[in-house]
C-alpha cells in the first residue's frame, strides 16, 4: 500500500498550469467572438505550415506538468497506473481548454497539432516520472532533502527553481533581477502621464549611474543572494559549498542562455565582461566567507542585501542599448515567453523578501 508524503510536487504542478495558461493566452487582450464552436479546431483540416519552434516548445511545455502530476499522484498515495493516468487526463483537460479558449484570441490559433503535441509531452513527462521511481531515484531524493536539507524548505526550494527562469529575461545588470521602475514609469506614461512626468522628476535627484564599480556590486549581490538562500537550506558544510558551486553555475549558465536566446550562440559570453567577471568573484568570495554562519543569521543577511540590490536597481536608469534588447524580446517567435519571464524577473525578488521574512519569523518562533 502506498503510504501519503508531504511533497513540493503538487505545488509545481499548480505553477506548471499557471505557466502554461499565462503562456497560452498572452497577451489577454482583444477578445472576440467569432460565432464558432470553441472546440472546432478538433475537426479543423491539419495545419499545412509548421514550425519546428513552436512544435518543440508545444511538446515539452506540458512535459513538467505530466511529470509533477504523475509524481504529485505517487506521493499522494497513488499507484503508478492511476497517477501515469491523472498526469495524462490533466494534460489533455487543460490542453483542451487551452486551445478552445484560443479561439477567442486574434493573435491565437488552436489546433488539433498543438493538442496532441502537449498530451503526447504531458504523458512523456510522466513516463520520466514513473521510470524515475520504478528506478528508486525519487526515493534517493527523499533521502537527499532529508540528509541535506533543513526542516520547511518547499518555499526555498521553489524559488531556486524559479530563479534560472527569470535571469532568462534580459537586465539592465547580470543577475539583477527587480528592477520594477521602468515598467513603473511605462504605466504611468500611457495611463496617467501627469502622474508619470511628476514621478520622474521626484527621482530625478536619486538617480544613479551605471559605473563598473556599480555593475560589480550589483552582480555580486546578484550571486550572494540565491548563494545564501540555497546555503541556507543545507545542514553540513560540504553541502553548502556544494551549494554554492551550483549557484555559481546556475548564474553563469542562466546569463549565457539569455544571451543565446537574444543575440544567438555567438555571443552567449558578451555579458562576461570584467566588472561582472569580478561581481562573480566577490560574490563567490563572500559566500565563502559565510559558510559556518547560521540558518537564521544567513536568512537575515539575505533579507538586508536584497533591499540593498533592490533600491540599487531601481535608482539606476535603463540604457538605450536595453530598450533595444527589449524589442527583440517582444517580437517574433519570444512574444510567448515575453508575457511570462518579465514577471518573474521582476517579482522573484520580492517573493524572497516575503518568504526570507516568513522563515526568519518561524526560526525566531523555534528558537525562543
Amino acid at each position: 500500500m502506498s503510504v501519503k508524503r508531504r511533497t513540493t510536487a503538487w505545488t509545481l504542478s499548480w505553477l506548471c498550469v499557471l505557466v502554461i495558461v499565462y503562456a497560452s493566452l498572452y497577451p489577454f487582450e482583444d477578445w472576440r467572438n467569432q460565432d464558432i464552436a470553441p472546440w472546432s479546431f478538433v475537426t479543423a483540416p491539419w495545419p499545412k505550415y509548421n514550425i519546428w519552434f513552436d512544435i518543440n516548445s508545444n511538446l515539452l511545455g506540458y512535459a513538467p506538468l505530466g511529470f509533477w502530476l504523475c509524481l504529485s499522484g505517487m506521493r499522494s498515495g497513488f499507484s503508478r497506473t492511476r497517477a501515469w493516468l491523472l498526469a495524462a487526463v490533466g494534460s489533455v483537460i487543460l490542453s483542451f481548454s487551452m486551445e478552445s479558449m484560443q479561439t477567442f484570441l486574434p493573435m491565437r490559433v488552436p489546433s488539433q497539432l498543438d493538442l496532441l503535441l502537449n498530451t503526447l509531452g504531458g504523458m512523456a513527462g510522466a513516463v520520466v516520472a514513473v521510470g524515475l521511481e520504478k528506478r528508486g531515484w525519487l526515493y534517493r531524493w527523499s533521502q537527499f532533502r532529508r540528509d541535506w536539507l533543513t526542516h520547511d524548505a518547499k518555499g526555498s526550494l521553489v524559488l531556486l527553481a524559479l530563479w534560472p527562469v527569470a535571469l532568462l529575461f534580459p537586465v539592465t545588470v547580470p543577475l539583477g533581477l527587480g528592477h520594477v521602475m521602468d515598467p513603473i514609469q511605462r504605466f504611468l506614461l500611457e495611463w496617467m502621464p501627469d502622474a508619470e512626468a511628476r514621478f520622474a522628476s521626484a527621482l530625478d535627484g536619486w538617480s544613479q549611474p551605471v559605473t563598473p564599480v556599480f555593475e560589480m556590486v550589483c552582480v555580486a549581490l546578484g550571486l550572494l543572494v540565491p548563494g545564501l538562500l540555497a546555503m541556507a537550506l543545507c545542514r553540513r558544510l560540504g553541502q553548502r559549498i556544494a551549494a554554492i558551486l551550483a549557484v555559481t553555475a546556475l548564474a553563469i549558465t542562466g546569463n549565457a542562455l539569455s544571451a543565446t536566446l537574444t543575440y544567438g550562440p555567438e555571443h552567449a559570453w558578451y555579458w562576461l565582461t570584467p566588472p561582472s567577471g569580478s561581481g562573480l568573484a566577490v560574490g563567490l568570495c563572500a559566500m565563502v566567507l559565510v559558510l559556518k554562519v547560521s540558518e537564521h543569521r544567513l536568512t537575515q543577511v539575505l533579507l538586508v542585501l536584497q533591499l540593498l540590490l533592490l533600491v540599487m536597481l531601481n535608482l539606476s536608469p535603463v540604457s538605450v542599448y536595453y530598450e533595444q534588447t527589449m524589442q527583440t524580446w517582444e517580437q517574433g517567435r519570444f512574444i510567448r515567453f515575453h508575457g511570462l519571464t518579465p514577471w518573474l524577473n521582476w517579482l522573484w525578488p520580492w517573493a524572497l523578501l516575503i518568504w526570507a521574512g516568513w522563515r526568519l519569523r518561524r526560526l525566531h518562533r523555534h528558537r525562543n
